[in-house]
């Protein structure tokens, strides 16, 4: 393709929307279903998946993209939903999530992000005319979202949980869940995607052969690039969201500490 505590709180990407099916058609291995949530009509892409028109489906609320055109359709899309499947398929391998109304108008209220990460427009964007990112490698980073090797060097945090990136990613499996520090560049800022500011974060340290050099973290803070700043978050090992946009280490909840 072309550019919690009880109830535990479901994640934007893990909400599941409902609606009609007005329009499909199947490209490139993907279907493409425009919905009618009851709230507005909404383009969705899924892996190729059978579906008719008229046909009531579920799908996981995804990543959002404008002006995406599909070279295999000849069509520009102005906003498409990239989501991770339908619910009740395998593929989509999640139960469905019931997401309260103020969600569902939060959604739909919600200003579409005109600056998507490009790596993810690189990993959905298969059939058009970025160059895909191979579907799996070895590399130890983010498969769907590495930002270009910078030559920095910035010293380790200096707080009792303190880690260089790095070693986050040779440690992911003892890190994870955990409360760690990292100081670092902002390397890349990508503001409001899902209700999220993404930050690409690099101290020098990491294997850039190995993609291990570059820490993605989600945060609601808004430094700027350029600038080194010393963040608190989660470490979340093994993240996966469909369509490639895949993470060995991710981290959540960040707060900046200094600036």
């Amino acid at each position: 393709m072309s550019q919690q505590q009880a109830p535990a709180a479901s994640s934007p990407e893990d909400a599941v929307l409902s609606g009609k099916v007005l329009e499909t058609m199947n490209a490139a291995g993907y279907t493409y279903l425009l919905v009618d949530t009851g709230i507005n009509q909404t383009w969705v892409a899924v892996m190729e998946t059978p579906v008719s028109v008229g046909d009531e489906v579920s799908y996981y609320q995804g990543m959002i993209m404008t002006n995406f055109v599909s070279n295999s359709l000849n069509r520009t899309f102005d906003s498409i939903v990239f989501s991770k499947g339908l619910v009740g398929n395998a593929s989509a391998g999640q139960k469905k999530t019931v997401v309260p109304q103020k969600m569902l108008d939060k959604l739909a209220a919600a200003p579409v992000a005109k600056d998507m990460e490009e790596s993810f427009a690189d990993a959905v964007k298969a059939e058009g005319s970025q160059e895909q990112i191979q579907p799996e490698s070895e590399s130890g980073g983010s498969l769907a979202a590495i930002a270009t090797f910078a030559s920095v060097s910035v010293p380790k945090a200096t707080g009792e949980n303190a880690q260089v990136v790095g070693d986050i990613f040779t440690n992911k499996a003892q890190l994870d869940g955990t409360k760690v520090q990292i100081q670092g560049q902002v390397i890349k800022f990508s503001p409001m995607i899902m209700g999220k500011n993404w930050i690409h974060l690099q101290d020098g340290s990491g294997d850039p052969l190995q993609n291990s050099h570059d820490l993605v973290v989600t945060t609601n803070e808004s430094p700027a690039e350029g600038d080194v700043i010393t963040i608190e978050g989660i470490v979340r090992a093994d993240q996966d969201f469909g369509f490639g946009y895949k993470y060995d280490v991710l981290i959540e909840e960040a707060v900046i500490i200094t600036q």
